[in-house]
């Protein structure tokens, strides 16, 4: 009787559970979808595996048994298939896919690979994703390998590692070679990026990020301190100095302020001290001297200095200071732009902050070497403090902000384009004539969907001001709505990150020329491109490019719109 039990039981599992230990006898045949597929060398597809499950007296069944069969490819020069059944197309040739299971139940595909790609087999180029998207070492000399994957129009997917161009936005920390094979530096993180150009000469972009955890850091060859001097009150007003240092190989400034290589120090403490962050406190009345010591991984140590006075007076409006960054712009050719940035001190958190484009900007010399100053009254979005060069000679540029209490501080920097001699004038020299095409392309974002409520689109400045641009009835500062139409200039070759921040209005898209990415500007692979609740982000690139990604001067002037569809 109990034998008779387990039987009928063993029975009723093999009936439910059709997978489950007696799972291949009860499969009568498999179907492999798609039955043939042409691809070029590096493209892959996926193959599906469905099995007809008998049931004895009881009608048939179809399941899925990709991930149950083994795959088996005829001919792996030609084409190689993973245990989930996705094939990858290795060289010219046609080769058989087989899926089987236990028990001699098995159907086959073809795949039928061509040499060449960039024709009608796969499609055109239309996104390019570097795979990973993020990859760190321990320490220099280590090694990592990138692969650019390409999706083309038809939906196939192309290993282009070996024919896009790399690059790495750091030497100092990483190089890459031709075929994505990226090796640390020093220590720090840089971003890599894999660029391609389909059949239509597009440009198609993807980035990645390499972190070297171990190793030197670049050594800084100079270091300063803005402002350059404070006023605070005794009463325990604070205010933030900022420590600049300058790279060696690039000559960038970057905020060292917070760095565990800096060691602040006030020289009266009484007077005045000095957070491992920089923020000066007022404690009694009197003048001491703030200094940041940076030591390098070589040992050698740089210094600066500034000045911080406490008063008895009462603590004054928030803004105690401000200073344009850099303090000198130099150009060689007439239409040439520069951008200089207005940061504010102030008595409370946060206490730097970005206004260039809140400040008023004033050129000596306006009709020569105009600047572009409030763009809340002239181009929504685009930065202020841009000047541009109309002639020879240098200009005083002077940024201008009203505190709460009506005060004004004000601060200054030179913006020259010199005519150099002999005649004829040499390049690098401002004359007629010498001036560059199209330096600036012009980027319009407007709502292409019907909602006229709460929509709203974001982007930063060309100097990284964070939602410089603020399109649509949903923002709201200080009681203020951004524009139906937005418009931003940008130097060409620039790429822009757009957010459509969550809970903006029901969100349907972006148009076909700005590429869905995530919330690092890194491409989305899809198939969900967008969600309806958001956040939402996507990637444009204005002004001609070429192959490498750099302007192209010569190719005229290259505006971009951008449409979003809010319904």
């Amino acid at each position: 009787m109990s034998a008779r039990n387990c039987i009928k039981a063993l029975g009723l599992i093999c009936i439910v559970l059709p997978f489950t230990g007696c799972s291949n006898t009860q499969v009568g045949s498999i179907q492999i979808t798609p039955s043939a597929e042409s691809l070029v060398v590096g493209q892959t597809v996926q193959f599906t595996a469905t099995g007809t499950i008998n049931h004895g007296s009881h009608p048939s069944s179809s399941s899925n048994v990709t991930d149950q069969a083994t795959w088996i490819s005829s001919a792996p020069t030609v084409a190689t298939v993973n245990s989930s059944g996705l094939a990858t197309a290795a060289g010219a040739g046609t080769a058989t896919i087989t899926a089987s299971l236990a028990g001699s139940v098995s159907a086959t595909a073809t795949i039928t690979v061509t040499a060449t790609g960039g024709g009608s087999v796969g499609g055109a180029l239309v996104s390019l994703a570097i795979i990973p998207g993020t990859q760190s070492v321990a320490s220099p000399t280590q090694t990592s390998q990138f692969i650019a994957i390409g999706t083309t129009s038809s939906g196939a997917t192309e290993d282009l590692t070996s024919q896009v161009a790399w690059g790495s936005s750091s030497a100092q920390v990483a190089t890459i070679a031709p075929g994505g094979l990226a090796t640390a530096v020093g220590k720090g993180t840089s971003t890599i990026t894999a660029i391609a150009t389909n059949t239509s000469s597009t440009v198609v972009t993807a980035q990645a990020t390499l972190t070297v955890l171990g190793g030197a850091s670049e050594p800084l060859t100079a270091l300063a301190i803005s402002p350059s001097s404070v006023s605070v009150s005794a009463s325990g007003q604070t205010s933030q100095f900022i420590a600049f240092g300058t790279s060696g190989s690039t000559g960038l400034q970057e905020n060292e302020t917070d760095s565990p290589n800096i060691a602040w120090s006030s020289n009266i403490p009484t007077i005045a001290s000095v957070s491992s962050s920089g923020v000066v406190t007022g404690i009694s009345v009197g003048a001491c001297t703030i200094t940041a010591l940076w030591t390098n991984p070589d040992g050698s140590v740089l210094s600066a200095t500034a000045n911080a006075t406490v008063t008895s007076t009462a603590a004054p409006e928030p803004l105690l200071s401000l200073t344009i960054i850099p303090s000198s712009i130099t150009v060689g050719n007439l239409q040439d732009t520069g951008n200089f940035l207005a940061i504010g001190t102030f008595s409370t958190v946060p206490y730097v902050r970005d206004l260039t484009n809140s400040v008023t900007w004033i050129s000596s010399e306006p009709d020569v070497f105009p600047v572009l100053t409030d763009n809340t009254t002239q181009n929504d979005g685009a930065p202020g403090g841009v000047v541009t060069a109309f002639g020879s000679g240098s200009a005083v540029i002077i940024a201008e902000a009203t505190s709460s209490d009506k005060t004004i501080q004000t601060a200054t920097a030179i913006f020259s384009c010199p005519y150099l001699l002999p005649a004829p004038p040499q390049p690098g020299s401002c004359f007629v004539g010498s001036q560059e095409n199209s330096l600036l392309s012009t980027l319009t974002i407007y709502n292409e969907g019907l909602n006229t409520t709460d929509w709203e689109v974001t982007a930063p400045s060309a100097t990284g001001t964070l939602d410089v641009i603020h399109c649509g009835p949903g923002w709201a500062v200080n009681g203020g709505a951004g524009g139906s139409v937005c418009v931003a200039s940008y130097p060409n070759g620039t790429t822009i990150l757009l957010t459509e921040p969550a809970g903006a209005g029901a969100f349907g898209g972006w148009s076909t020329n700005c590429t869905p990415s995530d919330a690092s500007g890194a491409p989305l692979l899809g198939p969900i491109y967008y969600t309806a609740a958001g956040p939402n982000y996507c990637t444009v690139i204005v002004g001609d490019v070429t192959a490498t990604g750099t302007p192209d001067i010569n190719q005229g002037n290259s505006n971009v719109s951008v449409g979003a569809i809010f319904n």
